[in-house]
């Protein structure tokens, strides 16, 4: 099949091509996001690989159909950014990774959670500048704290297993209870409790119209003073005017963030040269209780072989007339 990758980076292209190779697919790697302006790219091509910031929406889609695109691959687990209904209309088939590395991500909210606390990367740059002053690193015990997960799902089980080491109470709310989390220690919980108990909570649920600014003023105002927010998920899970505003007033202890709502021609980019045109992201790196990562939570080399991998393999079903594992329906 003759496949157009889209908003492709240097770290994935080796692995995609000699995947590709092994089972004699020709591959054209784009810089370019796919939306409704770069679709024209896909000309004579089979199918569409997308990354999570490729605009597929119904305009996007149906110039795909129009070039005779039989299937659109998604190298990601989320797929808020199509339009599914008018893909289904048109009878093209929407592929994804739903699971890549949980450990990679329940690992990297870990990594932020002690950052914060610690206040590791402070530090590392004071040192660096040959200040060894202690003066406003203090942080916390971990030990003890009570952590709420939104979403218990690969990630989040995987999270709550990383806290149960640490000695953390874990809370855990979702719309299905897993009994064996339960009987690990895990306790589910209404929202409204989540929200008032929780020291810290950690976000791991899909972007949905129910989950769309979960995180908003009056959420947070349900919380504990000081409480430390982490969301390595989906920008849009947290209404980010009404986070500037808690950090403003005090109410927020800190937030430890890898996805942003306005992410899209950001994140993945190199923008050293340019004026930061995005106020509430500018607003948000002048907050020093904020620690902000480019959506590298995934980024391990395990992960990475295993979208790879998994798109591949539904490329390859594709073309072999099987059921597509992987399908979103």
């Amino acid at each position: 099949m003759k496949i157009a990758f889209f908003d492709t980076h240097q770290f994935e292209k080796d692995l995609f091509q000699e995947m590709a190779n092994n089972h004699s697919h020709d591959i054209v790697f784009f810089e370019t996001r796919l939306n409704h302006k770069t679709a024209h790219l896909a000309s004579g091509f089979d199918c569409v690989c997308a990354f999570v910031n490729d605009q597929l929406d119904a305009a996007t889609i149906k110039i795909l159909k129009d070039l005779k695109i039989k299937l659109i691959a998604l190298r990601s687990a989320g797929y808020n950014h199509v339009d599914l209904k008018i893909a289904q209309s048109l009878q093209i088939p929407v592929v994804r990774v739903p699971e890549y590395s949980p450990f990679a991500v329940a690992e990297h909210a870990m990594a932020l959670i002690l950052t914060l606390n610690r206040k590791t990367h402070k530090a590392y740059n004071r040192v660096r500048d040959n200040n060894f002053s202690l003066n406003g690193l203090v942080g916390f015990d971990l030990h003890g704290k009570t952590v709420g997960l939104i979403g218990t799902g690969k990630i989040g089980s995987k999270l709550f297993s990383i806290l149960k080491g640490f000695g953390c109470q874990i809370l855990g709310y979702d719309l299905k209870v897993q009994e064996e989390l339960q009987k690990q220690g895990l306790k589910f919980v209404s929202m409204e409790t989540l929200l008032q108990n929780s020291d810290i909570i950690s976000l791991h649920v899909p972007l949905t119209k129910e989950t769309f600014h979960l995180i908003n003023d009056k959420t947070l105002s349900q919380t504990k003073s000081g409480l430390m927010l982490i969301n390595t998920s989906r920008g849009a899970l947290v209404e980010t005017k009404s986070l500037i505003n808690s950090l403003k007033s005090g109410h927020l202890g800190s937030a430890g963030l890898d996805v942003y709502e306005e992410e899209a021609g950001l994140f993945f980019e190199n923008k050293t040269d340019q004026i930061l045109q995005d106020d509430q992201l500018a607003r948000l790196l002048t907050f020093p209780n904020v620690l902000i990562t480019s959506h590298q939570a995934f980024l391990t080399h395990e992960a990475l072989h295993n979208i790879a991998s998994t798109t591949m393999d539904s490329i390859n079903q594709f073309q072999q007339g099987k059921t597509l594992t992987y399908e979103i329906v």
